[in-house]
């Protein structure tokens, strides 16, 4: 439960404010000078648990993907943050060190955690603050993302242009 625990003040680097998680629904984005912009949508809001999704939206030749996309549990209560899913291969080259560095002998939750743990770091080591984005809805290509209508981003080595919704 420690590596919950760590998980849970590194998140809190990010997201100092987590009453503002307490709505299923919420989307936030935070951008940073030194990464791609990092996305937060809360899934499901109760009373001692908020479900939520954290992502990247990278370009990859198919188009833009989620990468990591991972599902976390806050448990307020406790003080905890669990990595409930993530994806099992990555495309982004930083994020596929930090998946396999933790080693394949060890057990799948754990390699989750520590995934998070790593990754909630390198964020805020890039200065991302969750506490200075404002709810926002956002598109990329079909889905929704954080920026002005018709504004473009640069994701990867292309261009991609990203509006919000109506």
């Amino acid at each position: 439960m420690a590596l919950y625990e760590s998980n849970y003040v590194r998140f809190r680097w990010l997201f100092p404010d987590l009453q503002s998680l307490r709505h299923s629904g919420t989307r936030m984005v935070s951008a940073s000078a030194k990464d791609f912009p990092l996305y937060l949508e809360v899934l499901e809001a109760a009373r001692y648990t908020t479900t939520l999704r954290l992502t990247y939206f990278l370009d990859s030749e198919g188009g833009v993907v989620a990468d990591p996309d991972l599902r976390l549990r806050i448990y307020h209560d406790a003080g905890q943050v669990e990595a409930m899913s993530f994806a099992a291969t990555h495309q982004h080259q930083v994020l596929q060190r930090m998946a396999g560095s933790c080693g394949e002998q060890l057990e799948r939750r754990w390699r989750r955690n520590m995934m998070l743990n790593k990754w909630l770091e390198y964020c805020a080591d890039c200065n991302h603050d969750f506490s200075a984005a404002a709810d926002k809805t956002w598109i990329t290509g079909s889905k929704t993302t954080g920026f002005g209508e018709g504004s473009s981003t640069k994701i990867g080595s292309r261009h991609v242009t990203i509006g919000l919704k109506p």
